[in-house]
């Protein structure tokens, strides 16, 4: 037998009694997935959602040379037809994660701007799912529906988790119908690719594609590690680089959403941002060393009740390792208000460990959406590095975000005037302006964006 087929046998004959071998005509044991699949396959769902959608008319359709040159209906529409309406019908992927109660966890992408949302189970039953309410910046939904003799999937510590794990993606890519792939974990803590607000992604060859989001990546005890969300697909098809949500941070926002029906992610109250090579030095730290840099500490909040000073560098939140402004978002964003938090920082080249106790989000002196609509659900504050404004912060339904700017961009001018700080950028922000040009710095490159009102 092949030195990695023996290997893989003994990996997954000591990791669970869900995984057992198979036996050949033969006689001999193979390993297989098939009876660990079995049991919680029926736990995934298919997702069907309705909108209803007004199709814009034509007016030059009412022209008759224009309707007899191009082939168009020869009957003018009557007035009242002139926005028909259009049924629409998108398929996405779900997991079942509480039997009794009947609740699916999917996407908020998948379920967004639907008027009727519909769960298919696998053994052909369809149910008509309610909506309990959802989590755009972490691209989570939680759906309901009444039904019996359902199947769950127990939660895992996705914390756990380590590069190199064997794991499962099941779903419906293109509208199949369910379907299984294979593959390992191929990278922890994603983050800064715009994909969502809060991101710190399971990266993964398990072929994932369209309409897998909101389905189920397992491990091979078959326990829910995370919840697939989406791809780097150049061709449009799958390239082995898929992610997912972490099963810690969506069973977060889901526990908020089946309490209250919304999630409310509350703060510290620090400035941030990544620790470069200059800053390193700066700091002297050692060679390599990863963390986030606090550049401001507002007046009143946690942090500032706690200690944390301007200067301090975050390296681990609860012990876990921190790397980037963006994880640290994500890590005290899946935390509720009143939580409390171990922040272990260096200062002056010492190790410290604070407490802090997660607050109400709070505005900051640079909280954009004060300054202007179009510049709404980004947090600006003064560029740490000299001249300019910096996007702190960024909300994925924010003007700025569909423009394709990012958090850590530099705002240097707003309609050709240049900006040297948030006080400047007010100042030449008109309150009636339609539309901002905006001059972004990032990476060492410059670039424009337009920002128009929807």
């Amino acid at each position: 037998m092949p030195r990695a087929l023996i290997c893989f046998a003994l990996l997954i004959s000591s990791l669970s009694h869900a995984v057992l071998p198979a036996i050949d005509p033969q006689g001999k044991e193979l390993p297989t997935l098939a009876p660990m699949l079995k049991e919680i396959n029926p736990a995934v769902v298919n997702i069907a959602t309705f909108s209803t959608r007004k199709q814009a008319f034509n007016p030059l359709l009412n022209d008759p040379f224009f309707r007899h040159f191009f082939g168009g209906p020869q009957q003018q529409q009557p007035q009242q037809e002139r926005r028909p309406q259009k049924r629409q019908q998108s398929a996405g992927s779900g997991v079942i994660v509480d039997a009794k109660a009947g609740i699916v966890i999917t996407n908020h992408h998948v379920i967004k701007d639907a008027d009727e949302v519909q769960v298919s189970l696998v053994d052909g039953r369809t149910y008509e799912a309610e909506v309990k309410g959802s989590d755009p910046e972490l691209d989570i939904a939680i759906l309901k529906i009444d039904a019996d003799e359902l199947v769950d999937i127990d939660l895992a510590n996705s914390d756990q988790l380590e590069v190199g794990d064997f794991v499962v993606a099941i779903g419906n890519p293109f509208g199949l119908g369910q379907t299984v792939t294979t593959g390992i974990v191929s990278a922890l803590g994603r983050t800064g690719l715009g994909i969502e607000g809060y991101e710190n992604f399971i990266q993964t060859d398990a072929s994932i594609n369209p309409g897998n989001s909101g389905g189920a990546l397992v491990n091979l005890r078959g326990e829910l590690v995370g919840i697939n969300t989406a791809i780097i697909s150049p061709a449009g098809g799958n390239v082995g680089i898929g992610f997912a949500i972490p099963m810690n941070m969506a069973r977060a926002s889901m526990e908020q959403i089946l309490e209250s029906g919304e999630v409310k992610r509350g703060q510290i109250g620090v400035g941030i941002q990544d620790i470069t090579p200059d800053l390193q030095k700066a700091f002297e730290l050692e060679n390599g060393q990863q963390g986030v840099l606090i550049t401001g500490v507002f007046e009143g909040t946690p942090a500032e009740k706690a200690g944390i000073l301007p200067g301090d560098i975050i390296v681990a939140v609860d012990g876990n390792e921190t790397t980037s402004a963006a994880q640290l978002r994500s890590q005290i964003g899946v935390k509720k208000i009143g939580d409390k938090i171990n922040v272990t920082v260096i200062r002056e080249g010492k190790q410290k460990k604070i407490n802090v106790k997660v607050g109400e989000p709070v505005a900051g002196p640079a909280s954009a959406n004060f300054i202007h609509p179009l510049l709404e659900g980004a947090s600006l504050e003064d560029n740490p590095d000299g001249e300019g404004v910096r996007v702190a912060n960024l909300s994925p339904q924010s003007p700025l975000a569909y423009a394709g700017i990012r958090p850590g961009d530099v705002i240097y001018s707003v309609n050709r005037q240049r900006v040297t700080d948030v006080d400047a950028l007010k100042k030449i922000i008109a309150k009636d302006a339609n539309q901002l040009l905006l001059r972004i710095a990032r990476n060492g490159r410059s670039f424009y964006a337009v920002i128009k009102k929807p």
